[in-house]
């Protein structure tokens, strides 16, 4: 069950809401606690277990982290533990089979079996959020009505293979750049509001990344929790840019190859990851310098090509598929399109200057200079009442509706 689906918009979400409200006040985190069980055990009953298991670990060690604050050897080994046993967990679910595969690579003498273990859904998300301590239709319709639409796009670009060339390989990644951006931030926003609904308040996470002048803003604006998540314990507990230029740029590097990994058990995301983290190294020696005194569209124009080419490193979990695919871009097989594909873009391409828009705070602008307050609920209004409706047409119409935030 996920946030854009049926079952949950029109019968989860309602039960949830008139439980949470008619439970005495006092009660209603264990009400969430019980609805959110219920919520992550729907796919997979057994999963649930490790959540559980995960939760006791984090809580026990807050607890004796917390009582023994004086007796900074045990707090420390409590600590150290607890991050074991985290790291342990989303480490064999999310990479065991990865592992298992790299070795017979290297080794194929070991013959070892490859071992496929179902991928517990936002195991790394939880994980990590209890580690740290142990607004809703907008994100609705940004995955309904733009990353679905996006999805598509890039699924028939891919499918019509040497047809694309270059013009239409480019169109494709870009379709691709804007379907993994409106699923990220359309469930995060969903979670957001949700959230709201409850009386919990998140933290925005992500900041209109495609407006990015340079990589180093764009990974400031993009996944904000989990950048924030790896700057703070990661790259600040190994020095950060406290010892000078030639430690940051190990730091960095360490940050960026755990980043990659962390996104799935898969070189191309190692690949991924390393290849920001040299961009990143290069602004931080000289580039950062050059973008500020270079004029906005050039700096933006540099940063969004670097970004729509990360996402094919991202994508294509095979290498194979990948070079192709980097050959097409560059035009192997030509700069034009051909067939059936060139009807197909051409469809799309009001949804793309849509989306283009919306990945700018133009309307967010333009909402927040309106002065007055009838005009302003009349459009929250008919906005929303909007919204669903699209968003149900859509999904009652199409059976497509992937989950990509689901794997990170």
């Amino acid at each position: 069950m996920v946030f854009s689906s049926f079952i949950f918009l029109f019968m989860f979400l309602p039960i949830t809401l008139f439980l949470y409200y008619i439970t005495p006040r006092r009660f209603r985190n264990l009400t969430l606690f019980v609805v959110d069980l219920v919520f992550y055990s729907w796919g997979e009953p057994m999963l649930v277990l490790l959540m559980l298991t995960s939760v006791l670990i984090n809580y026990v060690s807050a607890i004796l982290i917390g009582i023994n604050r004086e007796k900074k050897a045990l707090a420390r080994t409590v600590f150290v533990i607890s991050i074991i046993l985290n790291l342990g967990l989303l480490g064999f679910f999310k990479y065991v089979g990865f592992i298992g595969e790299t070795l017979n690579f290297v080794l194929p003498f070991l013959d070892l079996p490859v071992l496929e273990v179902s991928l517990p859904i936002g195991i790394s998300f939880y994980t990590f959020q209890t580690m740290s301590y142990t607004l809703f239709l907008i994100g609705l319709s940004k995955k309904v009505l733009i990353a679905n639409e996006m999805g598509a796009l890039w699924d028939a670009v891919r499918e019509s293979g040497s047809q694309s060339g270059a013009l239409g390989a480019w169109v494709g990644i870009t379709a691709y750049t804007f379907q993994i951006y409106f699923d990220f931030s359309g469930y995060s926003d969903m979670a957001i509001g949700l959230g709201r609904m409850f009386g919990f308040e998140f933290m925005k996470n992500f900041d209109y990344p495609y407006i990015s002048k340079s990589i180093t803003e764009f990974w400031r604006r993009w996944h904000i929790s989990l950048g924030t998540w790896f700057r703070e314990y990661v790259y600040i507990p190994l020095g950060g840019n406290r010892k000078g230029l030639g430690r940051q740029i190990i730091n960095i590097g360490v940050v960026w190859f755990l980043t990659g990994l962390w996104h799935g058990a898969s070189w191309n995301f190692v690949l991924w990851g390393v290849y920001f983290g040299i961009i990143l190294v290069i602004e931080k020696s000289f580039m950062l310098k050059l973008l500020k005194k270079a004029p906005a569209v050039v700096s933006h124009l540099y940063s969004l090509i670097l970004i729509v080419f990360g996402w094919v490193l991202f994508y294509f979990e095979n290498m194979s598929d990948m070079g192709v695919f980097i050959a097409r871009l560059f035009g192997a097989d030509g700069f034009m399109m051909h067939g059936s594909i060139v009807s197909c873009i051409t469809g799309y391409i009001p949804l793309l200057i849509a989306a283009a828009l919306v990945s700018t705070p133009l309307f967010s602008f333009i909402y927040h200079k309106i002065k007055s307050r009838a005009v302003t609920a009349v459009i929250d209004n008919a906005g929303s009442i909007a919204a669903l409706l699209l968003c149900t047409a859509s999904l009652a119409s199409s059976a497509y509706n992937p989950f990509l935030y689901f794997k990170f």
